[in-house]
């Protein structure tokens, strides 16, 4: 996360808890989320990490940019990176999600302004997006 933030200046990967129990630090690593907050960066050695910065493309939108925008998946956006981080990998595992395959998927990132439903909403219009 040091690394991250502070040395390559990609600040959307945001520091929480330090713990792994926030999720806001969310970053892919080889397509998978993982915390950076625990991650040291030797571990990430040779790696393909994501981080939020690299989700639009060609000053494009990703559809899960689009979809948090949309419907309001955000208040603070604290935790949006993490969130949305997270959300990629859940469609890449389940292209047409369930509200429960979201929330499941979900579970290891907190939002304390939401109540989760616009977040939920926002990965499933992201869904039609990327399926469109």
């Amino acid at each position: 996360m040091y690394y991250l933030r502070e040395v390559l200046g990609l600040t959307g990967t945001h520091i929480g808890c330090d713990t792994t129990s926030c999720g806001t630090c969310t970053v892919l690593m080889n397509g998978q989320a993982v915390k950076s907050c625990t991650l040291l960066a030797v571990q990430a050695d040779g790696a393909e990490l994501l981080t939020v910065e690299g989700l639009a493309q060609n000053g494009q939108l990703h559809p899960i940019q689009e979809g948090f925008w949309e419907e309001h998946g955000l208040q603070c956006g604290f935790c949006t990176p993490g969130m949305m981080l997270t959300a990629l990998q859940i469609l890449e595992r389940h292209p047409d999600p369930s509200d429960d395959e979201i929330r499941h998927g979900l579970e290891g990132n907190l939002c304390r302004c939401t109540g989760y439903q616009h977040i939920v909403n926002a990965v499933k219009a992201a869904a039609a997006k990327a399926g469109a």
